[in-house]
């Protein structure tokens, strides 16, 4: 088994990062049930993908199959939890705290997937002093010193549209450099800042895009 260089990690396809999670679910999943091994086959039925695209993506972090064996379950898992960085602890900072902030605070796959809610923000006067999930929420305006004492690495957007693009400003202003946005509006930032846009309503449109299809098959 071969570890790739550091240099060859800039090479990895945002399609391909953006299915590695997708492996490291269903790879938990494989231990949970107490696989130790399993094919390219198996991992692909498990992770929803095709066996051809997923030795493709596996490709790029290194030789971790053995042939005629198979797949360390427990050992790939651990590979890609590296490679996506989730064996590190990610301090997170969500903004928003209304029925989506209170969801995403309480949600508990953040932990076990190496991220740690360090703080909860709200705007609102009447939200401080509120406890959500053990932590207490604190104004917005405290964002700065937040990031500064904790490190935070990832800001989550969980505001009104109309409030998205201010805090999104403030949280790079603040040192933030990787933002999810669950805000129904794209915000801009500058170079060196990532963002990811979770859209429900949008993916309920696609959903609905689908099914209309069906109907239609099915009454043609």
């Amino acid at each position: 088994m071969s570890a790739r260089t550091a240099d060859s990690a800039r090479d990895i396809p945002e399609a391909t990062v953006a299915r590695l999670p997708v492996y490291l679910r269903a790879l938990t999943t494989l231990v949970d049930n107490g696989t130790a091994t399993c094919s390219s086959e198996e991992l692909a039925a498990a992770a929803g993908v095709n066996s051809a695209k997923l030795r493709k993506d596996l490709s790029y972090l290194g030789s971790y199959g053995t042939r005629g064996v198979g797949y360390d379950v427990d050992y790939l898992r651990y590979q890609i939890a590296r490679e996506i960085g989730v064996t590190q602890d990610w301090p997170v900072v969500i903004v928003g705290i209304g029925n989506l902030g209170h969801a995403l605070a309480n949600f508990s796959g953040f932990r076990s997937r190496g991220f740690r809610v360090v703080a909860l923000l709200d705007a609102d006067p009447d939200r401080r002093g509120e406890r959500v999930a053990g932590i207490d929420v604190r104004d917005f305006a405290d964002l700065e010193p937040i990031v500064r004492e904790h490190g935070v690495a990832i800001g989550v957007i969980a505001t009104p549209a109309s409030a998205a693009q201010d805090v999104a400003d403030q949280m790079v202003e603040a040192g933030i450099r990787s933002i999810l946005n669950f805000a129904p509006i794209v915000i801009s930032v500058p170079d060196g800042v990532d963002v990811r846009k979770v859209d429900l309503s949008i993916e309920l449109q696609i959903l609905a895009y689908h099914e209309q299809r069906k109907q239609s098959e099915a009454t043609a």
